[in-house]
């Protein structure tokens, strides 16, 4: 075991002191000490009620016959640093995750971890340390919220965020603003903290129902218990996380995310993830699955379905049963056992409207879309299940904004008419820095009803909650003098989704003539943090990683 290094033999007799000082006994000095790694905050929603998930998990590790060991690490609620300069530490937040608890685990040398995330970033930043440490792990989220309810219809925050683009009444708003969140857990459609709990199951890392069992639930805590009580046991087969997040895994979750119709975001994170365990996952490889994945989920924003109601039909076994049927899942280890396709061939799916078979689909593709042209050489990314048809296919006049608040000012203002297409660029990992969300103008567009005749492209990236022809990761970035630095008000754009194309109708003399010409805007940088970022962080197409 790891942890002899500090409990084992005469040298280490200050080090049992320590430990004595925080309670342990002789007994529990013998036993297999297990980190309990916890994002517990009281800002977060979906983190407030993770002492009683941690307390769960410590009872099932303690029942396994080991001593669990709790720590913590940071989180940010996207939705509350939307659409301000909060914003810019998102992202980064997913890099001071991971280095933090490979950090801990190393500096305490734990025999396995439990990780108890829930939103957007700390599900990869505790899936990236994770692969980094290579321990026996097991995942175990907060869970979703649940839907609010306004008279009869069911809604959710990207409700209140469409809403306040609306000139809708101010008793309107506060209704929604006082129901759309009514629990603890992360944001009840498929956003990005829901798809990143769900990728858990889909890798592999995770109990059946971590990523949909809602957070007010029993069925929850229960999911905690068992977490502990199954890492004892892959802590005894000796089988690390490494041996679980294979080429194999990761394209069993690029599939279900297809399937799902998930967030952008994912197109950030699994690479990132993948670079940690040491695959190579591309936004290729997204491209290739969302040609033979069908999206046969369609939950909110893209629908009126929502987590609990995908829980009800049969979770992430059951859309991964469904793509199994279909030849779309490759067998792979998971913390079950050693071939994930036996898990899932047997599972049942309960509501046909919530998980559609590959002959009633919401959509012919998978719900990502990868685009490139000369507007994104290295590949740029939609939410295409939750496009508009109308919009599949879009050719309008560039409104040009070098900054989120810019664009949101002339979405106000009424400047933008049907048909443009608004480009919002530095604002990728470096322009931005940090690579904001951009929740708040797409929010906007769909207030206004601009949707289905507006698109948006940036070199940010949008939120899980973003609908409508929203596309981000921009590649190159307008700060690496990327072609989308070089776009002008009235320039020609052409989407084709379906295609896979994304281009700016002028000509390669004419760029090259304008990139000799091209001075990027200044922005002041005052945060360390976010200097280095800008210095260290790769490409989004690379996953916005750290290269040191």
């Amino acid at each position: 075991m790891r942890s002899r290094q500090v409990t084992e033999g005469k040298l280490r007799a200050p080090h049992r002191s320590l430990f004595k000082a925080l309670g342990l006994t002789d007994r529990e000095m013998e036993l297999p000490k297990v980190g309990v790694v916890n994002s517990f905050n009281e800002v977060v929603p979906g983190h407030m009620h993770l002492k009683m998930v941690a307390e769960s998990v410590k009872s099932g590790i303690r029942l396994g016959g080991g001593v669990p060991m709790e720590v913590n690490t940071i989180a940010v609620c996207d939705g509350i640093a939307m659409n301000h300069e909060g914003m810019r530490s998102s992202l980064p937040t997913r890099e001071i995750i991971a280095d933090s608890i490979e950090a801990s685990a190393t500096a305490m040398p734990f025999d396995a971890l439990v990780f108890i995330p829930s939103c957007d970033k700390v599900v990869p930043g505790m899936l990236m340390a994770a692969a980094r440490l290579n321990l026996p792990s097991v995942f175990v989220s907060g869970g979703p919220m649940l839907a609010g309810r306004v008279g009869d219809r069911r809604v959710a925050l990207t409700d209140v965020f469409e809403a306040a683009g609306r000139d809708g009444s101010e008793e309107e708003l506060a209704e929604l603003e006082n129901e759309a969140c009514p629990t603890c857990g992360s944001c009840a459609g498929m956003y990005t903290a829901n798809t990143m709990n769900c990728m858990t199951e889909a890798l592999g890392v995770a109990l059946k129902g971590n990523g949909t069992v809602p957070a007010v639930y029993s069925k929850r805590l229960r999911l905690g218990k068992e977490s502990g009580i199954r890492v004892m046991e892959l802590l005894e087969e000796k089988k690390n996380i490494g041996e679980i997040l294979t080429r194999e895994a990761f394209e069993n979750a690029v599939a279900v995310d297809m399937a799902l119709g998930g967030s952008t975001n994912t197109a950030l994170h699994l690479p990132a993830i993948a670079y940690e365990a040491g695959v190579d996952l591309r936004l290729d490889d997204f491209h290739d699955l969302s040609q033979r994945v069908k999206q046969i989920v369609k939950l909110s924003p893209a629908g009126r379905s929502y987590i609990e109601d995908l829980d009800r039909a049969g979770g992430i076994y059951g859309v991964m049963s469904e793509l199994h049927r279909n030849n779309l899942i490759k067998g792979t280890p998971t913390i079950y056992g050693e071939d994930i396709k036996l898990e899932v061939e047997e599972v049942s799916v309960r509501d046909r409207e919530v998980i559609r078979g590959f002959d009633n689909p919401h959509y012919n593709n998978g719900g990502l879309a990868v685009l490139k042209g000369n507007l994104a050489p290295k590949g740029s990314i939609v939410k295409s299940g939750a496009v508009d048809e109308r919009m599949l296919i879009h050719r309008g006049p560039a409104k040009v904004y070098d900054c989120e608040e810019d664009a949101v000012e002339a979405l106000l203002n009424k400047e933008i008419v049907k048909g443009d297409v608004i480009v919002i660029r530095y604002e990728g990992p470096k322009g931005g820095p940090g690579m904001r969300e951009m929740l708040s103008p797409t929010s906007v567009l769909v207030g206004m009803g601009l949707d289905s005749s507006c698109a948006l492209i940036t070199d940010g990236r949008f939120s899980g909650g973003s609908k409508g022809a929203a596309i981000g990761h921009v590649s190159p970035e307008a700060r690496e003098g990327g072609n989308i630095a070089l776009v002008r008000d009235g320039d020609m754009i052409s989407v084709d989704i379906p295609g896979g194309r994304i281009d700016v109708e002028v000509d390669e003399e004419e760029l090259e003539r304008r990139r000799e010409k091209l001075v990027h805007p200044h922005r002041e940088v005052r945060s360390r943090f976010l200097k280095k970022y800008m210095k260290l962080v790769s490409s989004a197409s690379e996953g916005a990683v750290m290269s040191y």
